[in-house]
């Protein structure tokens, strides 16, 4: 997958529990887990405005793309 989600560096900057962080924004500790160790396919809107809202970050801090391997060579092929 090409975007990774950073959740467990956000969390250890700002010193928060997976269950702290769970219980404040209303989300099962097992779906806040799947997000954490990036195994999520799809991400809600409103969870990540309430990991934002309770984390004190932007959802950049929390998202980051990265090409795969693989579509690196289809991104050349469409540009030329």
């Amino acid at each position: 997958m090409s975007i990774i989600f950073r959740l467990d560096r956000v969390m250890a900057d700002r010193k928060i529990s997976l269950n702290e962080l769970a219980k404040r924004i209303d989300l099962t500790d097992s779906n806040l887990s799947i997000l954490k160790t990036g195994k999520a396919r799809a991400l809600r809107i409103v969870t990540l405005d309430a990991i934002c809202r309770e984390l004190g970050c932007q959802p950049g801090d929390l998202l980051e793309y990265q090409p795969d391997e693989n579509s690196a060579g289809e991104d050349k092929e469409l540009n030329a």
